[in-house]
């Protein structure tokens, strides 16, 4: 497997220039990612879970006719699967790989706003202290006096990833044995 390519990292931003964030909850937390990076949002709706696969992974749904994979957030992060709530929602985010485009949903807990970040007020990751893993933040806005994560998405969706987490796990099928 290979792994997914979003558009423009922070570090590779234009300084100056005041880009756009998707903000949402999850964990607890509020988190951001770049709007180029999404294509759309929809309301949490019907599921369906494919067999063995890793906890972080909800199942797929039917977009237009297209299979998307849903990843619910909050369990990529460590924490406990997203209770669905009223405001829950599925971010659809547009990734690319190279045998194409591949659409991925994530699960949040909330869609805040969009918001404008200027580079000068993005941080560097903390060395320590953030309830994810730190690989998985490419920055930390500050927006109002308070923090929002922004996020790697090309670590956070990491497909090889993800595929090791799985087997480490034990969530692999076990190898088939031919008799």
């Amino acid at each position: 497997m290979s792994n997914l390519v979003v558009p423009q990292p922070v570090a590779e931003l234009a300084a100056g220039d005041a880009h756009q964030y998707l903000t949402f909850s999850a964990k607890g937390e509020m988190f951001a990612i770049g709007i180029l990076n999404v294509k759309e949002i929809i309301e949490f709706g019907a599921i369906t879970e494919i067999p063995l696969m890793p906890d972080f992974i909800r199942g797929v749904i039917n977009l237009r006719g297209a299979v998307v994979p849903v990843i619910d957030l909050s369990t990529r992060f460590g924490g406990k699967r997203t209770d669905i709530q009223r405001r829950t929602c599925i971010v659809i985010i547009e990734a690319h790989n190279p045998d194409g485009r591949q659409d991925l949903g994530i699960v949040v807990d909330a869609v805040s706003e969009v918001l404008e970040i200027l580079p000068a007020d993005i941080e560097p990751p903390p060395g320590f202290g953030a309830r994810i893993r730190t690989d998985y933040i490419a920055g930390m806005g500050k927006v109002a006096g308070r923090f929002v994560i922004l996020l790697d998405l090309r670590r956070v969706l990491s497909v090889d990833e993800m595929a090791a987490l799985s087997a480490l796990a034990g969530d692999e099928p076990p190898p088939v044995s031919e008799a």
